[in-house]
């Protein structure tokens, strides 16, 4: 596996960086985007990006903050969540969008990945990214894990090009059941297929190692199941 970091340009005229992984041998190997937290592409993101490239996938994690933080920038998760708040209220969709099509379009020009088979998978804020790119990609499969304020966006559930698989935390206290309900009732209205898994004894961020809610058995369970989805779908 190597790695390196790639610069894209947006549609909008902004440049942004992208961490890329890319496994052993030549391929061509199916394409990922890894989506971030609300805290950056930290060595979290960058290690998830590691792991889905481990798993035979060319992966890219790009960098959503651009145009409000320097490139490169990373935030910790025990710093005071007001300094992250001008970068996550400054996103919107259409310059998420233009985010993901940016990442989407590199992994079109590479000759070692397979350009039919591109997913994405996201946490927090890139759950919700992860669904929106479902939306506005023609993607071949899509994860999201607890996607705080999905439901803003339940009504792009129509739009869905492929598979979705939703992970929740049943202790979850940033997202309600009925948030939860929303998103899962849009896509079924839409019939689109997708798969719900609520884990009862996880809290938000239940897949991440570096924060105190994080928790080895729902992790080690959600990312077989989403490496089994993609296996499913993408190759």
């Amino acid at each position: 596996m190597s790695n390196q970091k790639v610069t894209l340009k947006v549609s909008d005229g902004t440049t942004m960086q992208a961490y890329v992984s890319i496994p052993e041998g030549n391929g061509p190997f199916p394409g990922v985007i890894v989506l971030q937290e609300a805290f950056g592409v930290n060595s979290h993101i960058r290690n998830v990006a590691d792991r889905v490239a481990k798993e035979g996938y060319v992966a890219i994690a790009p960098e959503l903050f651009h145009r409000t933080a320097e490139a490169g920038t990373e935030i910790g998760y025990n710093v005071d969540f007001s300094l992250i708040m001008p970068h996550f209220q400054a996103m919107t969709p259409e310059g998420m969008t233009a985010d993901m099509k940016a990442a989407y379009d590199w992994l079109q020009q590479q000759a070692n990945v397979i350009h039919t088979k591109i997913g994405s998978i996201g946490f927090c804020l890139g759950g919700r990214a992860s669904f929106l790119a479902n939306a506005t990609l023609p993607l071949a499969a899509a994860v999201s894990f607890y996607g705080g304020r999905t439901d803003a966006l339940a009504d792009k559930a129509k739009d869905l090009h492929a598979p979705h698989l939703f992970f929740w935390g049943g202790l979850d206290k940033h997202i309600l059941p009925e948030n939860i309900d929303t998103v899962i009732n849009a896509v079924k209205a839409a019939n689109k297929p997708y798969t719900n898994v609520v884990i009862s004894y996880a809290d938000h961020a239940f897949h991440c190692d570096d924060r105190p809610s994080y928790n080895k058995k729902a992790a080690t369970e959600a990312w077989a199941m989403s490496m089994a989805f993609f296996k499913n779908n993408l190759y």
